[in-house]
């Protein structure tokens, strides 16, 4: 379904690659070459990823711009690229953020240009890989690959305990990713043996049905095959979201990488997680989800206000900000988890608001510690009288991350906390407590380090940004505003291939609170009765109003007001 009639997602993946080969000619001592090189491939890779929701067809769930063919037969391998409304905005997510990667560390890197821009470039094509790939064996390629990079990235450019901070990483997401192996090959081999053919590829996969039918118990709780699998892919998502207690190693690895590496990590390598559990978990094995909901909601809401509460005692700015992600991905996995409509819609747009606005906080950091070599708040001060530009940025970015209608978190928090609200008020009472908690230290943050009196006197001669560092913020702020503002673009280009995932979650029944169908005649609408799951359509006299109609919606005679 490729109408470009071009290999547009591998020359989007592959295009940062050219740029490490270039760059590995270049004299290490033409520092501008090297930097140039790297700015010019990253920004080519992010110009041909606009070319995707132009010309995406927001009509079907169906892969679009696939791109197929035959790797390594004798085992089933394919090379399979392909794009839905899942993955769309976080290709062009990962593109944007790896140009702001290479803007921001312009002067901040000043040793090993080479290594240093090469492993950034290979990162952004083992992130693309990730996304794109239709075919397990490929997938999982590109899942390792981008760990190398990251590796060395913390452990050779970051700050003090480095080392520390990039084995934990390393090792931590290593584990994860080869029980996900043993989950691959488990597929693999079910399928062949009812199939009769051996095959990688993901859609092919995603056709036969598990085994739901209890293997063993434990603790008197019943395992599949399916519930042993979908453990297994679990684990690996669930360390690289990280959901709780799986995050220990995220505020070390946020608060010792450079600030490329804290954008970029926070921004995609977060995300991947969640979308492995769209992308794989929820279609492959819905009963096992359907099993596994109450301990994910459970371990959700804890990350959430768990995640909150640790950031209100923090002294350091990026690791309050790093914990600040935990309780940020806890609301993505609670809308995930909510099973409908609005709650993984909210989900996707979230992960990308939680790209924008926590990259943007790193950045915001990354700003003031090149300047102050501090990331400490009790060390600043009073800094909007001394850098007001940079005071009103970071004052939207926070605002934005606080989830302030107008602005782009507020999209995402409302849809999944609308999601959870229809499944449970409870799980929506504990998430809310997570957003009053958000305000609180992001609020707490900006009044330490912008208000009060310029009393530190290495803060009275701070610069204020530059035209290169506003050119990293303003695009994001300019992110933010858009999707705060007109989100219809980005949700009418998710809607298809959710309502595809629930489908499948709830095995062909409708599509929990998804509003359908054009009018069926004058002054009628279809819609669906969340409680009932049943369509009822609304009245082409004047409805009843007051407390008629409301005991007509109860009864669901009437539909919900959208």
């Amino acid at each position: 379904m490729n109408a470009l009639q071009f290999p547009i997602l591998s020359f989007i993946t592959y295009l940062p690659l050219v740029g490490v080969f270039l760059i590995a000619v270049i004299p290490k001592e033409s520092k501008g070459g090297i930097r140039w090189t790297a700015l010019v491939f990253t920004l080519g890779s992010f110009v041909a990823s606009l070319w995707l929701p132009a010309r995406f067809d927001s009509s079907t769930a169906a892969m679009q711009f696939v791109e197929r063919f035959s790797w390594i037969p004798t085992i089933g391998v394919s090379y399979v690229f392909g794009l839905d409304g899942i993955s769309l905005w976080l290709v062009l997510l990962t593109t944007f953020l790896s140009v702001i990667g290479v803007i921001c560390s312009w002067e901040s890197i000043t040793v090993r240009l080479k290594e240093y821009y090469a492993f950034l470039l290979i990162l952004e094509t083992g992130m693309l890989g990730v996304f794109l790939s239709l075919d397990f064996f490929l997938f999982y390629i590109f899942w390792e690959v981008m760990l190398v990079p990251m590796y060395f990235l913390i452990g050779i450019w970051g700050s003090d305990r480095r080392l520390y901070s990039a084995i934990k990483f390393f090792l931590y997401t290593l584990f994860g990713s080869v029980i996900m192996l043993l989950g691959i090959l488990a597929v693999y081999f079910h399928y062949g043996a009812k199939t009769g053919v051996y095959t990688f590829g993901v859609m092919e996969l995603m056709q036969v049905q598990y085994p739901s039918s209890p293997l063993f118990t434990l603790l008197g709780v019943p395992f599949s095959f399916q519930d042993l699998v979908w453990l297994s892919f679990f684990l690996s998502f669930a360390i690289k979201v990280p959901m709780f207690p799986f995050h220990t190693w995220l505020p070390d690895a946020h608060t010792d990488a450079p600030t490329a590496g804290s954008v970029i990590l926070a921004g995609v390598l977060l995300k991947m997680g969640t979308y492995g559990f769209i992308r794989f978990n929820l279609p492959m094995f819905p009963e096992a989800t359907q099993h596994f909901v109450p301990m994910i909601m459970v371990l959700s809401i804890i990350a959430i206000i768990y995640g909150a509460m640790v950031c209100l005692v923090q002294p350091d700015m990026k690791r309050l900000i790093a914990y600040s992600s935990v309780s940020h991905m806890g609301f993505v996995m609670l809308g995930i988890f909510a099973l409908n409509a609005q709650g993984v819609q909210g989900s996707i747009i979230q992960m990308v608001n939680h790209g924008l606005s926590t990259g943007a906080l790193f950045l915001i950091v990354g700003l003031i510690y090149d300047r102050r070599h501090t990331r400490l708040i009790s060390e600043l001060g009073g800094l909007s009288k001394q850098m007001p530009v940079y005071a009103t940025l970071f004052a939207i970015i926070m605002l934005s991350s606080m989830g302030l209608p107008g602005l782009n978190g507020f999209i995402g928090e409302f849809l999944i906390l609308v999601g959870a609200f229809r499944v449970s008020y409870v799980w929506a009472a504990f998430a809310v407590s997570g957003i009053v908690l958000g305000a609180a230290y992001m609020l707490w943050l900006y009044q330490r380090t912008m208000f009060g009196a310029l009393e530190n006197p290495k803060n009275a001669n701070l610069q204020d940004l530059n035209f290169r560092e506003m050119t990293t913020l303003v695009p994001i702020v300019i992110m933010c505003f858009w999707i705060g503002l007109y989100p219809s673009p980005f949700l009418t280009r998710t809607q298809a291939s959710v309502d595809q995932i629930l489908t499948r979650v709830h095995k062909g029944k409708p599509v929990p609170n998804r509003v359908e169908g054009p009018a069926t005649s004058a002054g009628s609408v279809r819609s669906l009765s969340p409680e009932r799951g049943r369509r009822v359509e609304a009245c082409a006299e004047p409805c009843p109003s007051g407390p008629a109609r409301t005991q007509q919606m109860a009864a669901g005679r009437l539909p919900l007001p959208r």
